[in-house]
């Protein structure tokens, strides 16, 4: 097997330094790239179909994981992940441990699974995306020069005083209005680091959670994040799931996140499933 390695040297904090000596133990016909920009992962994953690679490996965060899905979507090539991000969403839940050495074993002898994968404007995401307060987040947790979960959760903390929005969502023939603190779209069921915004999400039933939070008590906050930590956030009073393969979200809001990673958008959002369009690696036995 040919495998393209991929490295994002500024992701998370610092996991993958020294890694490459690591993936020599355990590999024998692979190259490895290092990313020095946003967008060089995609060049990079466009690059390796084209050189008929058969594996791409993203060795960061839930963003890098993105940049290398959105070429890889409906090519033959798997993609693997080395979780060494913040919150390493993507990759927690297919499986794959926080262990860098065990997570390299378990890619060694892992299986091919075919998942979906999702638009939002046109803009893939395989991972959870949203509009509203985790967009907001994840627009100021991009521009910090310390990262990792505390500082994330400090974040959250700090920006307290956000206003809940309104929302007009059309989907399944339905046209309905919502005022949310949120509203994030599941392809998978966690943020990252365990944290379940909608628990029973699969990657392969044709389907889209879209998790509506809606306005509560900020002296909640504590309670509601633990139901998250315990995946238990589906059974929070302030806290509505839709599936389906498509929705409309119109409101005033012009930012979103993809994967974690902010970008801004039309207020008119169309979100789309693309079912059974990614190939990933899991570790054996998971399925």
């Amino acid at each position: 097997m040919k495998i393209k390695f991929i490295i994002n040297p500024k992701s998370g904090t610092g996991k993958q330094k020294g890694i490459e000596d690591t993936i020599a133990l355990h590999f024998g016909n692979y190259d490895i790239v290092r990313t020095q920009k946003t967008g060089d992962a995609t060049i990079i994953s466009k690059v390796s179909i084209k050189e008929n690679f058969d594996t791409v490996i993203a060795v960061g965060g839930d963003g890098t994981v993105n940049e290398c899905a959105k070429a890889l979507i409906g090519s033959n090539i798997a993609l693997g992940v080395i979780p060494c991000g913040s919150g390493n969403g993507f990759a927690f839940h297919n499986g794959m441990s926080s262990n860098i050495e065990k997570a390299i074993i378990q890619l060694k002898n892992a299986n091919i699974k075919t998942i979906d994968s999702c638009t939002a404007n046109g803009l893939a995401f395989v991972n959870v995306s949203g509009i509203g307060f985790d967009a907001h987040i994840a627009h100021l947790f991009a521009n910090l020069t310390n990262r990792g979960f505390s500082n994330y959760i400090k974040l959250i903390y700090k920006e307290l005083q956000y206003k809940a929005k309104d929302y007009t969502l059309n989907y399944d023939g339905k046209t309905e209005q919502v005022n949310a603190i949120l509203i994030a779209f599941a392809n998978t069921a966690q943020y990252g680091n365990n944290f379940q915004i909608s628990p029973y999400a699969k990657t392969d039933d044709g389907l889209i959670d879209f998790v509506i939070v809606k306005d509560f008590p900020r002296w909640k906050v504590p309670g509601f994040l633990l139901k998250v930590a315990k995946g238990k956030a589906h059974l929070s009073k302030f806290v509505r799931i839709i599936q389906t393969d498509k929705m409309t979200i119109t409101s005033n809001e012009k930012l979103i996140h993809l994967d974690g990673e902010p970008t801004a958008t039309d207020t008119t959002l169309a979100i789309n499933i693309a079912p059974k369009s990614l190939k990933i690696l899991v570790p054996n036995g998971k399925e």
